[in-house]
């Protein structure tokens, strides 16, 4: 009896859930987050004026809702909303989301953390060119459960060599937070017309996302 009012109560706050955002423009504060953690500085091909700061609700992988924090492209801020929103109604579990200010501008350290993030001035892995997420258009998610792999079928991260075979082998969380080809959170994307690393011939980055 007890078990059934308990799955009862949890069914009822699930169902009075929801869901919340907000998009700003770049304020003083989030300005100097940015430029003391180097993620943005004067150089960078997108100005801090082309710049949006969101807060997005999502679960995390205890279950809990929190409210993340990811900065992206201002032409692209109410779709990334709305595409949160589509995860967040799914389940899809998010481990963290914090601006990669908080890691020193460092994209291995953010991934280390297994930090979902967004805007970041930085150079294209193994390129001369500046990446998508200069841009404020490119966002990487759970990179630790979605690496990405070099053509060795190798990555970089040991905390990624369990999800290098792509295959969902129970219904945890962790396995969860790992995107295929056909799951909701993939498509989600996709519908909103992002290009997905996880397609990409010969290396695959299976966190990366990009409009």
């Amino acid at each position: 009896m007890r078990r059934i009012i308990l799955t009862t109560l949890l069914l009822s706050i699930s169902l009075f859930a929801e869901y919340k955002s907000n998009i700003s423009h770049i304020t003083p504060q989030i300005k100097k987050r940015m430029i003391e953690g180097n993620s943005w500085r004067k150089g960078c091909p997108v100005s801090l004026e082309d710049l949006r700061y969101l807060r997005v609700k999502h679960i995390d992988f205890s279950g809990e809702e929190r409210m993340g924090e990811i900065i992206v492209h201002k032409d692209v801020s109410v779709e990334v909303t709305e595409i949160f929103k589509a995860l967040y109604k799914t389940n899809y579990p998010i481990n963290k989301m914090r601006l990669v200010s908080d890691y020193k501008g460092s994209d291995w350290q953010s991934i280390e953390a297994d930090n979902t993030s967004a805007f970041n001035c930085r150079k294209a892995t193994g390129s001369k060119k500046f990446s998508k997420h200069s841009y404020g258009k490119a966002i990487d998610i759970n990179p630790i459960e979605n690496p990405y792999i070099f053509r060795s079928g190798k990555s970089s991260h040991k905390a990624s060599k369990p999800y290098l075979k792509r295959k969902h082998t129970s219904e945890n969380t962790l396995q969860r937070a790992m995107l295929l080809p056909y799951d909701k959170a993939t498509k989600i994307f996709k519908k909103y017309g992002w290009k997905w690393g996880g397609d990409w011939s010969g290396v695959k980055d299976y966190q990366h996302f990009s409009k």
